[in-house]
């Protein structure tokens, strides 16, 4: 039985690896999303009832059970070096002769590549297998996010094909659209910050510590460069390309050769027009020597390659009008003024609501309603007035004045410190607890499945919900007397708020929305107090001296758990029956205490999230690399060069049934 289990497994695992080639590599899926999550469900549950058959590169695997503590630095193996940029079709033949020039010939082509507006990462697979995800930092060294990176169905486990021994595939992670999109009316629903673009959403996305959240952001990647390989794949880029796609790696299929740089131009500019049909953003194209050689023989610049530039798109704009502007309140009290406008088409995209940041911007700008205005977008999603057209203004057209009262409550406003925004001032404003309960209750923080918006603003004016303590005090009675409220729906809503009582106390830190603090700051403050009272008992000190906090954000929490309104509701929230569960406490005695641990090749017993999570829960740092530094390097089946480093260096090499004992 059990043969025929492990053959089951294996099936599914090739059947999956399968069906993410056809759908990432060649875009031809085969079958639809049901029938690929009941291949998945049935592996996943097979794995459950047989854990020992658990393997590191299994499509299970890809998320990993519990937070990580931080972000080691990685040192990439060849530089991630950045590329001078070009506006216009003079700049690209200025470029194309810098390229005559240094090869002393016109015999050569050219690679014409989108530039897709996302997070350049590096790749890095042994035996096929990959083993590191690294951000791009500051060319030289990033952080270590295989965590996260391992979540993206686009990026391969493990290699298909004949892969070199050791491989590093650089390319870009983005966050398409529709996710895009998506994410941020959930942010929004939930009082958070909006994202500005794609771009920073994928690196935000990718700078969690909880891969499961990362997961839910539905990110994917394009391959499109090579770093270190013990074997060359080919001898010019496009065929280079082609390779990837053979062991199984995403390129952009709408990558083109071009003869001359006549050909590039026609190309850059045939993308200008067609962009927004796209499902994901670019701002611009890259053009590459496609030679290898010759890429070679042109060398670098002291920061960039002299063999690759990239073509800038100008910012795409729109004319439209402003029907009224109103005025917005977050969860902090924040008043954002917002322009309604005259539906217009940008991007591909209908905007209808423009944001105007604060009232500092809407002064420089002298907006009004019923002015004509440019919107723009460059690159963001969020469309912001860039321009008033005050030849056109209608007469009698007045200046928006900030507002003296908070819009809704009625109550005092006052200007930040930093002397940017208005903030209402009333700790009793039912506009501000409908946005921080939302926030509370939203997916990042507690996640109370069936606490939606609709009903949020029910209890609120309702008087059944005044704060977030309030939530764990109501009934299934409290919510039957609700106007279109049955029995079930009362029902599921009293489970899943029960359900968040015995959530990460990270995410009841994160719930509480002290200002500036998101989730990662919160990840950081549980992690490192290892409860709610001790953080609530830190002194600002304390909070500055944690490496990832710093002075300004120090100071926002000391101030928080130091009002007593906000203790008098953290009392209520725990006296109600919220008990978050406390991160697991690292050990400070033992053989492995304090040590820093690196780790290569393919180990028996554990996956690589569950070794890094092994070592710390050991007390242990778990390090990318190899230096003088390093106490222990734990070697598995199949190692690659760090431990011929290691070896180098003279620092001690462990096995996995050492580390076992150590433990």
């Amino acid at each position: 039985m059990t043969a025929d289990i492990k053959k089951r497994i294996e099936q599914l695992r090739a059947e999956i690896r399968r069906h993410d080639y056809l759908y990432y590599v060649l875009n031809q899926p085969e079958i639809t999303d049901q029938q690929y999550d009941k291949l998945f469900a049935e592996l996943k549950a097979l794995e459950e009832k047989h854990p020992e058959l658990i393997t590191p590169d299994s499509p299970t695997q890809r998320v990993s059970e519990r937070p990580i503590d931080g972000f080691a630095q990685v040192r990439h193996a060849v530089p991630m070096l950045s590329m001078d940029n070009t506006y216009n079709a003079e700049e690209l033949r200025a470029f194309d002769e810098r390229v005559a020039k240094g090869l002393e010939s016109k015999d050569y082509d050219y690679v014409v590549e989108l530039k897709i507006d996302g997070l350049a990462v590096s790749l890095r697979y042994e035996k096929g297998v990959l083993v590191l995800g690294a951000t791009r930092g500051d060319g030289s060294k990033g952080d270590d996010v295989t965590h996260n990176i391992r979540t993206i169905k686009a990026i391969p486990l493990r290699l298909t094909g004949d892969a070199p021994q050791t491989i590093e595939v650089r390319g870009e992670v983005y966050m398409p659209t529709k996710s895009f999109v998506g994410l941020n009316k959930q942010r929004e629903k939930e009082g958070e910050l909006l994202f500005a673009n794609p771009r920073n959403a994928a690196a935000g996305s990718l700078k969690l510590l909880d891969s499961k959240i990362t997961a839910q952001r539905n990110l994917s990647f394009f391959a499109y460069a090579i770093g270190e390989v013990s074997k060359p794949l080919a001898k010019d880029h496009y065929e280079m390309l082609q390779a990837f796609k053979k062991l199984g790696l995403p390129v952009n299929p709408n990558i083109k050769k071009a003869k001359n740089i006549d050909e590039v131009i026609d190309i850059c500019n045939s993308w200008d027009d067609k962009r927004d049909k796209l499902e994901y953003q670019i701002d611009g194209m890259v053009v590459k020597v496609n030679n290898l050689e010759q890429r070679e023989i042109l060398g670098f610049t002291g920061r960039s390659p002299r063999w690759c530039i990239s073509y800038k798109f100008a910012a795409e704009q729109a004319e439209t009008k402003v029907e009224s502007i109103v005025v917005q309140v977050g969860k902090g009290g924040t008043l954002t003024p917002v322009a309604n406008l005259t539906p217009v088409l940008l991007a591909g995209t209908t905007v209808k609501r423009a944001s105007l940041h604060n009232f500092d911007q809407v002064s420089r700008l002298d907006v009004r309603e019923g002015d004509t205005v440019i919107i723009e977008k460059a690159g963001e999603i969020i469309p912001q007035v860039v321009e008033v057209k005050k030849e056109r203004r209608p007469k009698g057209a007045k200046p928006f004045e900030p507002p003296t009262k908070c819009p809704n409550c009625g109550g005092e406003v006052k200007k930040d410190a930093e002397g940017v925004f208005l903030r209402c001032i009333n700790p009793h404003c039912l506009g501000q607890w409908k946005e921080r309960i939302r926030y509370f209750a939203g997916r990042g923080q507690m996640d109370i499945e069936n606490l939606g918006e609709a009903l949020i603003d029910q209890l609120v004016e309702a008087g059944l919900v005044k704060n977030i303590a309030d939530i764990y005090k109501l009934t299934k009675d409290d919510l039957l007397g609700l106007e279109r409220m049955a029995d079930k729906s009362a029902q599921n809503v009293i489970d899943s708020i029960e359900e968040s009582k015995t959530r990460p106390l990270w995410r009841l830190v994160a719930g509480l929305g002290i200002r500036h603090i998101g989730v990662q700051t919160a990840q950081d403050l549980a992690g490192h107090f290892g409860s709610l009272e001790a953080i609530m008992k830190a002194t600002q000190a304390e909070l500055d001296a944690i490496e990832q906090v710093g002075e300004k954000l120090a100071e926002g929490v000391y101030e928080y758990f130091n009002d007593e309104r906000n203790i008098t509701i953290i009392k209520e929230l725990l006296s109600a029956g919220v008990k978050p569960q406390l991160p697991e406490k690292k050990k400070t005695e033992g053989k492995l205490a304090g040590k820093t641990i690196v780790v290569t090749g393919t180990l028996q017993n554990f996956s690589r999230q569950q070794i890094e999570e092994a070592i710390r829960n050991a007390g242990a740092k778990v390090s990318s690399s190899v230096s003088k530094n390093t106490d222990f390097v734990l070697a598995g089946e199949n190692p690659g060069s760090k431990l011929d480093k290691a070896r180098q260096l003279g620092v001690k090499i462990i096995t996995e049934k050492e580390f076992e004992e150590m433990l």
